[in-house]
């Protein structure tokens, strides 16, 4: 069983002099158990529009979303997931503490567990110091990390996460990312969405894009990654007579003894032949790639050129 399946998804709202806007466009997406997958898309393209209503705070105008088998219409889906609005406000005179306690209870956790594992998750989001003060006094950043921990708190098996890493420090976004990895290895589905490219490259088994509510590609970050290879950089030892040029290639940068060459994928295996055939000292090989961002950025010009 799948644990977020949606099919045939679609919602329009009703935009100026009576007019429909469609904001997500016929989604079919299944996500596994145990799965981290990142929804990527530019502001505006229907990644919190899709939480929503999979997450039953909006209707569809058509289609439906599955959660661990349950229809999201019904309350009952969401008594195994952990989710986090996009823009979390909770009561800001409660304590971190007191709110993470009141959002366990309504999973009727158990007293001792409830304790137990509150603790566990404001510590583990670093916030134990703080933990008692009301969260009218926190940070935006720390606003952030008290909706990660309520919803951990339950450890239900799937999360949905909208922005998770918003309004967060680089120690932050590193701390959500460690968690996500955690998560992954204790067989939890992880649904996040983002516009940051390196929060998917960092963590995510496969990704989905989205352009102005329709799903334009969805595939293994491996995938990507590997069908991006451009080349490779070559730094050499080489001396003076031999620092311009090598089998051919022109050197694109030389730092003392050591020069270095771009070399295309296509010619690496003859390239490298060479080298070993004279025997030239190997410093770094660095593999040249096009990244996640070169690959969603490609997507989103072509579907804005396509609309024109």
């Amino acid at each position: 069983m799948n644990a977020i399946e949606i099919s045939g998804l679609c919602k329009q709202f009703k935009g100026k002099r009576r007019t429909c806007v469609d904001a997500l466009k016929n989604l079919d997406l299944q996500i596994e158990a145990g799965e981290v997958f990142g929804f990527l898309g530019p502001n505006g393209a229907g990644k919190s529009t899709t939480i929503k209503l999979v997450m039953g705070l909006l209707r569809p105008t058509s289609g439906t979303a599955i959660i661990m088998g349950v229809d999201s219409t019904l309350a009952e889906s969401r008594r195994k997931v952990g989710f986090l609005p996009e823009n979390p406000a909770f009561y800001d005179y409660l304590s971190a503490e007191e709110y993470v306690a009141f959002v366990g209870s309504q999973f009727k956790m158990d007293t001792a567990l409830l304790k137990r594992r509150s603790d566990e998750v404001i510590k583990q989001l670093d916030l134990w110091e703080a933990r008692k003060r009301p969260m009218r006094s926190y940070s935006k950043g720390m606003i952030q990390r008290v909706g990660l921990a309520q919803a951990l708190v339950h450890d239900p098996d799937v999360y949905i996460l909208d922005e998770p890493m918003s309004g967060l420090d680089p120690i932050g976004r590193a701390l959500v990312k460690d968690i996500i990895l955690d998560l992954k290895k204790r067989g939890k589905c992880v649904f996040f969405s983002t516009h940051i490219t390196d929060d998917v490259e960092k963590v995510c088994d496969r990704v989905g894009v989205i352009v102005k509510g329709s799903l334009v590609a969805i595939d293994r970050v491996e995938n990507i990654l590997r069908s991006g290879l451009e080349g490779y950089l070559v730094h050499l030892q080489l001396s003076d007579a031999d620092a311009g040029t090598f089998a051919g290639l022109q050197a694109v940068r030389r730092t003392g003894t050591v020069s270095e060459f771009y070399v295309p994928s296509s010619v690496f295996n003859a390239f490298m032949g060479a080298v070993n055939t004279s025997g030239k000292e190997v410093v770094l090989v660095e593999t040249k790639r096009r990244d996640l961002e070169d690959f969603f950025l490609s997507l989103v010009t072509s579907s804005a050129q396509e609309s024109r």
